[in-house]
């Protein structure tokens, strides 16, 4: 009786086994598939991620995942992006709900990024921070773009605080709060 309850377990991750080189990426070997042909499955733009993407889980059942970056770093869009090491949210077709790891710099100040929806028909993302949102061309994000060193090229001779030592110090909840 134990063994039949398990068989579908086992036939399932054998038909996982025998399909997945069958879909192999050429540029990362190992994985099946990348983080950026998910986001393509979800009707989402794969330059959502940046290059640097050292592994992923796969999606939960909730919609949950979270994406490991080689290192933290920065791209430069219509706004500096920060991306921390760690990426965390819910995904859904077209969108992604409680997202944390993307800060974007608005103005002097960083903000966190909650949530990306698409809008197909109008060939927009919008950006969710907080009850704030901005939309953008879709076709911003359809290269995936190569993640850079603190600074994006600017030289600093004074090293400046990470967005996620920002936060730390509580000094973004206190900027927020009185933004809103």
């Amino acid at each position: 009786m134990f063994t039949l309850t398990l068989l579908p377990f086992f036939l399932l991750l054998l038909a996982l086994t025998i399909t997945a080189p069958l879909s192999t990426s050429a540029s990362h070997p190992l994985l099946r598939e990348t983080v950026h042909d998910l986001l393509n499955q979800y009707g989402l733009p794969k330059g959502l991620i940046p290059d640097s993407v050292a592994g992923y889980t796969p999606v939960g059942s909730d919609g949950s995942f979270e994406v490991v970056l080689k290192k933290p770093c920065y791209v430069q869009f219509s706004d500096l992006v920060y991306y921390d090491r760690k990426i965390t949210g819910k995904i859904s077709y077209g969108k992604i709900t409680d997202l944390s790891g993307i800060q974007a710099k608005k103005l002097f100040v960083w903000v966190p990024i909650t949530g990306i929806s698409a809008d197909e028909s109008g060939g927009t993302i919008e950006f969710e921070v907080g009850f704030l949102s901005e939309k953008l061309p879709a076709n911003q994000f359809d290269q995936i773009p190569t993640c850079k060193g603190k600074g994006c090229g600017h030289h600093h001779h004074h090293r400046k605080a990470l967005p996620d030592e920002i936060l730390m110090d509580g000094v973004l909840a206190q900027v927020g709060s009185r933004l809103m």
